[in-house]
């Protein structure tokens, strides 16, 4: 069956996180395209409570799809730890609640990920292998969806370093560089430009760029 395109220019962006809107509404821009996200058209937030990331992203596409009317695109994404046996993955958003419900805490979460990574001595860049991965769902208002998947793969390194990016981007060295997400400016971290061909850096960019080329481009 033929990949879907997307049509029109303007995408609903199914989230409320300000740092994923901002990292997408930087990765379409080059197409011409608008990024209108959930929480800025008062959309609720579904409950995710599936065990892929295939499964979450879904279900916060297609919830937008419907109540706008509008193809949605949406990321799951989280950090699989090996020496964790791949946590905090689809829970990755859950290590960083507070307590008190009150709202996320990633440093909070950076701590809880170093702690537990410390408990199994874990202190060698071979016993602290992770990987971040992306999973982008373009759902139609008919049910259709589309997925993209894609990883990057690295070590944690501990303390944080870096004020750049969102989430557990400080803590996570990519292979090959010797700065961690945290310290890389967005359009090094992205490492794609729209028409260049590559899979770029981030694993959402690495995810965009085989949306754009099976969605976006003509």
């Amino acid at each position: 069956m033929a990949i879907r395109k997307l049509e029109g220019k303007t995408l609903i962006v199914a989230t409320h996180n300000k740092g994923k809107v901002a990292e997408i509404a930087d990765l379409i821009g080059p197409y011409g395209l608008e990024a209108k996200s959930a929480g800025e058209l008062g959309l609720p937030e579904p409950e995710e409570n599936g065990d892929t990331f295939e499964a979450n992203a879904y279900t916060k596409a297609f919830s937008a799809a419907k109540a706008t009317g509008l193809p949605a695109l949406s990321d799951d994404s989280g950090l699989c730890v090996d020496a964790l046996g791949g946590a905090p993955g689809v829970y990755t958003a859950d290590w960083a609640e507070k307590p008190d419900g009150s709202g996320r805490d990633f440093m909070m979460a950076m701590q809880k990920v170093e702690a537990q990574l410390q408990a199994w001595n874990a202190n060698s860049p071979e016993d602290r292998k992770a990987r971040f991965v992306a999973v982008l769902c373009l759902a139609w208002p008919d049910g259709h969806a589309e997925y993209f998947r894609g990883e990057v793969e690295g070590v944690l390194v501990w303390p944080p370093r870096g004020t750049s990016g969102f989430g557990y981007d400080p803590v996570f060295l990519p292979d090959g560089y010797d700065r961690t997400f945290g310290e890389m400016e967005a359009t090094e971290k992205h490492g794609w430009e729209a028409g260049r061909g590559d899979l770029g850096l981030s694993h959402r960019a690495r995810a965009f760029a085989l949306f754009a080329t099976a969605c976006l481009e003509k």
